[in-house]
């Protein structure tokens, strides 16, 4: 059970990021409906996330790679749940997935998706990332897509973290989304 009660879509507050979220996700789901209570938030997370998503030039497989890693790191059980399928259609081999939680004792990931994961480790685990490990993902990645990879694995530590201070685990039976 959810930490406080999800947010009423109908609720005049609520409406217009409501609908925002709709004409991005096509619906308001677990997390969407608990950030409704700062509407403010809850548009500016689905401009940034949207962003993330959409619009960047780093590969959806990579992107997926490292959300479902930061997933395992951080025990976000929804999140993993809601990002494995993707992983897997974009690229991502069941074997990968299943490998992620201690990918560095794998040899499925080739030196590229070495690099990045080692990345997300540090970002994740430690926040200060070690020169060598900043140097080998720079020197695969043009600047913008260094960018990208990093405020992915940023962005996604926030939602993991969000998602479970909040214990929202996709669980709870949501009212009807008005």
């Amino acid at each position: 059970m959810a930490r406080i009660p999800y947010a009423d879509t109908a609720h005049p507050d609520h409406v217009e990021a409501a609908a925002a979220i709709r004409a991005s996700r096509k619906k308001v789901g677990h997390l969407h409906r608990m950030l409704l209570h700062a509407p403010p938030i809850a548009t500016g997370w689905i401009t940034m996330f949207d962003a993330v998503r959409w619009n960047s030039t780093l590969s959806g497989r990579l992107r997926e790679m490292v959300i479902c890693r930061i997933a395992a790191i951080n025990g976000a059980s929804y999140e993993w749940a809601a990002h494995a399928p993707i992983a897997l259609a974009e690229g991502m081999s069941q074997a990968q997935l299943d490998a992620l939680p201690a990918w560095d004792g794998s040899t499925l990931f080739d030196a590229t998706e070495r690099a990045v994961l080692a990345y997300c480790d540090a970002m994740t685990r430690q926040v200060h990332v070690p020169d060598d490990v900043a140097r080998a993902v720079r020197e695969l990645f043009p600047a913008r897509q260094l960018v990208e990879l990093t405020v992915t694995i940023a962005g996604y530590n926030c939602v993991s973290r969000v998602l479970e201070a909040l214990e929202i685990n996709g669980a709870d039976v949501l009212p009807p989304d008005a």
